[in-house]
């Protein structure tokens, strides 16, 4: 079965998952790059997913506290907390989710808790394409909704990705649904829990994978591969949580994915995916203000992922001055190796649209033949004519 190989380019000591096919193996386990163990053993027979053999991918009023207890938001706290506390039981990781590098572009895909958070109706697109200077590349693209409703006493979103890899040999299609609640807890910080649920469908095409039975000496690939077809299609739900604190001018927020992990297994065997845990916080500091309101703003982030064995961390600051946004994010992994990529984002910001440009610069030893990483964002934020004691989250809209 395909399992993910490890390789080490040479002289860099960076070690990079590669899938590959085993005889041995049970799972397939197609996934991004990441850092770990090079001494791993490497299974018999390789398999070309129309990649690189080489380099891979890299992941409202106030109130007080004692009124929270009375009121829903406590009976979803317990739940929220009894989902992080499976935080440390996660196995060893077989693959990651694909990510945007604007990360509050669309920040359903962060934290379900941005549920409604801008209250009235927010409609996002985003389109990646990453390493599209390599055959097979990744392209990954998301809409996603989301409003706040008071009948509900909390917002609800919906977000619609897909992602493909190698040509279309593995496709991923997610849908997501999430309800977050929001309860203010003095007369400055408030609170949002939410939770969420998912069903995706990730198919393998057989028919686009090559083996090493399939090669002749001279004349290259000529030959039916004498292993049996597998593959096809899987469909499974799965389940999230997310918290959200924030103030006038800073938020700090965690979420947890994958709290059921589930078996996306496209052959034989099990090969579940990881619990997926996002830390991040940041603040929106302004620097110039006018009689029509803040004219010039900064946020300085921060934002660690931990899913498996695969550890993220990601440092980044934004200026806005009117209409304009630019942006610069440091991504790095835990690891001896961990330079990955510098994010350059520029973008335009009005009151009802909003529109993004990021390119990922690989600092890693990948960069001569990556490409970087292309990515585009398009949201449109309305407002709303319910008149209701409500706080907005003031953070960052790419």
């Amino acid at each position: 079965m395909m399992i993910d190989r490890l390789k080490t380019a040479p002289g860099t000591g960076e070690t990079h998952k590669v899938p590959t096919y085993c005889a041995e193996g049970q799972r397939l386990a197609f996934s991004r790059c990441a850092q770990s163990n090079p001494n791993e053993r490497v299974p018999e027979k390789e398999v070309d997913l129309a990649l690189p053999s080489s380099k891979f991918r890299n992941i409202v009023g106030s109130t007080v506290t004692s009124d929270m207890t009375k009121s829903p938001t406590c009976l979803l706290l317990v739940a929220l907390m009894s989902a992080f506390a499976l935080v440390f039981q996660t196995p060893e990781a077989h693959a990651q989710d694909p990510e945007f590098s604007q990360f509050y572009s669309n920040p359903l895909l962060l934290n379900p808790a941005f549920a409604g958070t801008a209250r009235g109706p927010r409609f996002v697109m985003s389109h990646r394409n990453q390493w599209p200077a390599m055959s097979g590349a990744y392209v990954t693209q998301a809409v996603g909704y989301d409003q706040h409703f008071s009948s509900i006493q909390g917002g609800l979103g919906l977000v619609v990705m897909h992602d493909q890899a190698g040509q279309n040999t593995l496709t991923t299609t997610r849908i997501t649904g999430m309800y977050s609640y929001q309860q203010a807890i003095t007369r400055k910080l408030s609170l949002r829990a939410a939770l969420e649920a998912s069903y995706f469908q990730k198919a393998l095409d057989w028919s686009n994978l090559t083996f090493g039975d399939m090669i002749d000496p001279r004349r290259g690939f000529i030959y039916e591969t004498q292993d049996t077809p597998r593959g096809g299609t899987v469909k499974k739900v799965d389940f999230g949580a997310g918290l959200l604190a924030f103030t006038e001018k800073f938020y700090v927020g965690a979420a947890a994915t994958h709290l059921n992990e589930p078996n996306e297994s496209l052959v034989v065997g099990v090969s579940r995916l990881p619990m997926k845990i996002t830390g991040h916080a940041g603040a929106k500091l302004p620097l110039q203000r006018s009689v029509k309101g803040v004219e010039a703003w900064i946020s300085p982030n921060v934002l660690y992922r931990i899913q498996g064995e695969f550890q993220q961390l990601n440092l980044g600051v934004y200026v806005s001055k009117g209409p304009l946004v630019g942006g610069v994010w440091y991504r790095g992994f835990f690891a001896e190796n961990n330079h990955d990529a510098l994010i350059a984002l520029v973008g335009v910001e009005t009151p009802l649209m909003r529109f993004g440009y990021s390119y990922d610069i690989t600092i890693s030893d990948l960069t001569p033949a990556t490409g970087g990483a292309h990515e585009l964002s398009l949201s449109m934020k309305f407002q709303t004519t319910q008149r209701s004691k409500f706080r907005t989250v003031d953070c960052p809209t790419f």
